[in-house]
């Protein structure tokens, strides 16, 4: 008798076992399908900027360089110019290495310079995925680094540099989350305080790049060259803002 209630009491147990088995099994045999995560994507083109051709080969960098209309071009030079030099878009020819290309060229800057550009319309989200895109070639040392503008009025260029001086175009992209941050005194155009991780990216005045040693003039000692830039991120409007 003892032997058939343990027995009985097995089965049961069996049975409860397999019952929870079968209603934990996914139908059809198959494996119930993972929770799909939305791919993170990277922000459209916020702009491009590539200059205004002009019948003169070099002229000063000024607000009316721009080819695009909704743009503003602001330059910051403590002492000398930057120059718009070339007279070929290098849209229309991007494998083109050579000095016709229109470029903004810091070769006239006796002091650090910076190019900046302001949409109009929109402040840039430059948080998540965006990047900046530049299309330089660069004479002796010189290097160009991404440089912001904040809605709050700071100033803050990033820990990473591009340009190379093989005499051809070099395209480089940086994206602004791998970059680390110290904040630029825009009179000077020199750097101050410490290296911080992270600023807050998600509403962002101007864009631009900064070369941050003195130039030599023409020839070849040194200087860099921007012959486009095109930066990725999301649009926030200047509500209330001209």
């Amino acid at each position: 008798m003892l032997n058939r209630i343990v027995r009985i009491g097995t089965w049961s147990s069996l049975c409860l076992v397999t019952a929870l088995a079968c209603a934990q099994a996914p139908n059809n045999g198959r494996r119930p399908a993972r929770a799909e995560h939305p791919p993170i994507l990277r922000p459209g083109l916020f702009f491009e900027e590539d200059w205004k051709p002009s019948a003169k080969r070099e002229q000063p960098l000024t607000g009316q360089s721009s080819d695009n209309p909704d743009l503003d071009v602001v330059t910051y030079v403590p002492a000398g110019q930057i120059v718009l030099a070339g007279s070929v878009s290098i849209k229309s020819k991007p494998n083109l290495a050579s000095e016709a290309v229109l470029h903004a060229w810091t070769g006239l800057c006796t002091s650090p310079c910076a190019v900046a550009l302001r949409d109009k319309r929109y402040f840039a989200n430059l948080s998540g995925l965006a990047l900046i895109s530049m299309k330089t070639t660069m004479s002796g040392f010189h290097h160009v680094r991404p440089i912001v503008k904040l809605a709050d009025g700071t100033w803050w260029v990033g820990d990473q540099a591009t340009g190379a001086t093989g005499g051809g175009w070099l395209t480089s992209q940086i994206s602004y989350a791998d970059l680390r941050w110290l904040k630029l005194d825009m009179k000077r155009l020199v750097t101050v305080g410490n290296l911080v991780d992270k600023i807050d990216l998600t509403k962002v005045d101007e864009i631009g790049f900064v070369d941050l040693k003195p130039s030599s003039g023409h020839g070849y000692g040194g200087f860099a060259s921007v012959a486009q830039l095109k930066v990725y991120a999301r649009a926030v409007p200047r509500t209330g803002q001209d």
